[in-house]
């Protein structure tokens, strides 16, 4: 009897002890962090953490779960923790050398970490020596981790009688393990790399019967009889079944049933998925990068190759002399409307015009090369893209010095179909075609934007209208937009003195930026929408003058929602001079202090555009990228927003809790990925068009459920297209 009241006597001084003890904070991670070490973590081949710095991590997770998650998260897949959840992740990656592909382990874990936690309190507070409910007071530890009402929540659900039953099953099938685990917090996977390395051995891994056993050897060094038989049946197991089939004998060996998923004696973080693929080093976003310029330049290599044999295939199966005597294949006899492509470096439309399928027709006198017909060419799409055959009498080298002319053109290069966007469908609106150059510009813009008038309005409508009804989700398939807009707008252009050098302007009042300025647009900024290639600066500023003028300022959203200027927040400025972005997004901000907005910085890096959105007043970063990439591949973008949201809140002069001192939070949208590497501009800019047409300053991390896809369609480029078209004629930018 005195003995049983000694050992229970020493277990409430060691509680006392263990409580005694202060918080886990990890200060020495934070302060290694503040002096630029960031520490490196380390997986076993099966994906667990292991030393050096595993169980650093993984204290480390513990300390911000219990700071960032109330106790009462009760279901860790729950969303409404997820900001909080995107806090830890980023926490984690400030202090350790981790890759992405790790955030589900750390997350599991997290969650695992949080039921311990949760489980702990119970137990020491909660709970008599009898295990029956106490109605403690919050405890002073943890009152800067606790809050009355969560402690009063978190109490109240103890008392609940269906908490209590399934507290009372879980506890009866707890309470006496056949085969009790014996390493404390060691964890199988630093188990397994300390056997390893006691052996001195080469392989990578253990079976999991050898674990298992070795799990369950105390400190006496012997491990128990039930134990060593088990071990034994496996070993016999072993002799008949796959090496690779040690889940399998471990479950034959215990005769007891398993659950799908499960890898029993390998411990957290192994599924049947890590022990059969091997994990290696995740690589960098330059490898992966690397690999996709060389898979694109393989897949070019073999378009060329294609493109070469069908064009030696042709000329083969065709008969030099009677070349201009045979009507070609899938091209009609006579004359008709057609495409102009070139092949060279990369598939593309370079003009349009019309080819000439008649018996016995010549070329300037000559006849026409092999596998070739006679093109006119009425429009350049592509100016300065070289001809396929240049012209020797009219010395034509170029799509636009051959308009108006006749040259030679590729059969396989030829698309039929295009009609000329002078040509109306109303036949009371038409203009004939001979009487088409006496016919004034004025003239002609009128009665193109005339007989789209009807279809103009209703797709100026289209922004607000979705703007009115974003409660709901999209039930009904868009139209497919068309080129009406991109044909009127380059017919328009062909009239000016653009394509030869000319310039205009947009203007972009100070609401837009926050200063007011013209934008100067020339050739190459429309030959950039006509011809889908990567857009500039200047597409991207007047198309948020479309948006500001279409979808903030008819709705009100421009209290809710503003930009920054790209031109001045980029990588190249933040590289050279950081003090100039710094003191305009500064500036910016603090014109908006007193209330909450979201900010979008179309964000370019040299080469790729990303989307930033900024809720400085909730000091929240949604970091949209349609290549998947993190805010770490631009650490020197985040360092300087990081700066910016610091002092803005310095200079609001707001007081912040420990808990908040660091509480810039960026969180990575699953968004929209291109397919290519041409549209992250488009896709950039449509990020932007669907937040403003849901009007919401809150960004789900999995995007909009409205506009929820894995990427987007051409036509939904295309629509992006057709709106900056329309808008450039309403402005009478070709004027």
């Amino acid at each position: 009897m005195a003995d049983d009241q000694h050992e229970e006597v020493s277990k409430k001084v060691s509680a006392e002890e263990e409580i005694r003890r202060g918080i886990t904070v990890m200060r020495r991670v934070v302060q290694g962090r503040s002096r630029g070490i960031i520490l490196d973590v380390y997986w076993s081949n099966q994906g667990q953490l292991i030393e050096p710095n595993g169980h650093t991590l993984t204290s480390f997770i513990g300390a911000l779960v219990r700071n960032e998650i109330p106790i009462t998260c009760d279901d860790w897949r729950n969303k409404e923790p997820n900001e909080s959840k995107e806090k830890i992740w980023s926490e984690i990656k400030r202090c350790f050398n981790i890759e992405e592909e790790r955030r589900g382990f750390c997350m599991k874990l997290a969650g695992k970490l949080l039921r311990g936690f949760r489980t702990f309190l119970s137990s020491k507070f909660l709970k008599d020596a009898d295990g029956n409910f106490v109605d403690a007071e919050l405890p002073k530890k943890y009152e800067s981790l606790i809050s009355a009402e969560e402690w009063e929540a978190f109490k109240s659900k103890r008392q609940d009688p269906v908490f209590q039953r399934i507290r009372a099953t879980n506890r009866e099938r707890a309470s006496s393990p056949a085969y009790p685990y014996r390493k404390g917090r060691v964890g199988y996977g630093r188990l397994e790399q300390s056997m390893l390395q006691k052996e001195e051995s080469s392989e990578t891994s253990l079976p999991a019967h050898v674990l298992w056993k070795e799990a369950r050897v105390g400190k006496s060094g012997v491990p128990q009889e039930e134990v060593l038989h088990v071990y034994q049946k496996c070993e016999e197991l072993s002799q008949s079944l796959s090496p690779d089939d040690t889940k399998g004998i471990l479950s034959r060996a215990l005769d007891v049933p398993e659950y799908s998923g499960r890898v029993r004696g390998k411990g957290f973080g192994v599924t049947p998925t890590s022990l059969s693929i091997k994990k290696g080093k995740a690589p960098s976003n330059r490898e992966l990068h690397a690999r996709l310029e060389a898979m694109q330049a393989e897949l070019d290599a073999l378009r060329r190759e294609r493109e070469a044999s069908a064009s030696t295939v042709y000329r083969d199966a065709s008969d030099k002399d009677s070349i201009n005597c045979t009507f070609q294949p899938n091209i009609p006899e006579g004359i008709s409307h057609c495409q102009l492509y070139l092949s060279s470096p990369y598939y593309r439309m370079v003009g349009k015009g019309k080819v000439h399928n008649v018996s016995g027709v010549l070329l300037h006198t000559r006849e026409l090369p092999a596998g070739c017909l006679k093109v006119s060419v009425d429009i350049a799409v592509e100016p300065n893209a070289a001809l396929p055959y240049p012209s020797d009498d009219s010395d034509a080298t170029t799509v636009h010095e051959a308009v108006g002319s006749f040259v030679a053109w590729p059969t396989n290069l030829i698309c039929v179909g295009y009609e000329t966007p002078t040509k109306s469908k109303s036949k009371d609106n038409a203009i004939p075609r001979h009487t088409e150059s006496t016919v004034s510009r004025k003239e002609l813009q009128e009665n193109e934007v005339s007989n789209a008038s009807a279809q103009q309005k209703k797709e100026v409508s289209n922004a607000s209208a979705r703007v009115k009804s974003s409660g709901a989700k999209k039930t009904v398939a868009r139209k497919k937009p068309t080129t009406k807009y991109r044909s009127c707008l380059r017919t328009f252009l062909e009239m000016t003195d653009i394509p030869t050098g000319g310039v205009r302007t947009v203007h972009m009042e100070v609401g837009i930026f926050g200063f007011d300025y013209d934008q100067m647009i020339g050739n190459e900024d429309f030959m950039q929408v006509f011809s889908h290639e990567e857009i500039g600066v200047t597409v991207v500023n007047t198309y948020i003058r479309f948006l500001y003028d279409k979808l903030m300022r008819p709705n009100g959203l421009d209290v809710s929602f503003g930009f920054l200027a790209p031109a001045t927040v980029n990588l190249g400025l933040i590289l050279s001079r950081p003090d100039i972005v710094t003191e305009y997004v500064l500036r910016i901000l603090m014109d908006n202090k007193d209330a909450e907005k979201l900010f979008f910085i179309p964000f370019n890096t040299g080469g790729h555009w990303l989307l930033l959105a900024i809720n400085p007043i909730r000091e929240i970063v949604y970091y949209l990228d349609s290549l998947g990439n993190d805010w770490t591949t631009y650490p020197d973008m985040k360092v300087l927003i990081d700066t910016v949201l610091q002092a803005f809140r310095a200079q609001r002069d707001i007081q912040t809790s420990r808990r908040g001192a660091n509480s810039i939070t960026w969180i990575k949208v699953a968004c929209p990925q291109q397919r290519n590497q041409i549209d992250c501009g488009y896709f950039m800019l449509r990020f932007m068009r669907d937040t403003l047409a849901l009007g919401r300053l809150k960004i789900p991390t999995d995007y909009f459920d409205e506009f929820k896809c894995a990427f987007y369609t051409k036509d939904q480029v295309d629509e992006i297209k057709e709106e900056w078209c329309q808008f450039m004629i309403k402005l009478n930018v070709c004027s």
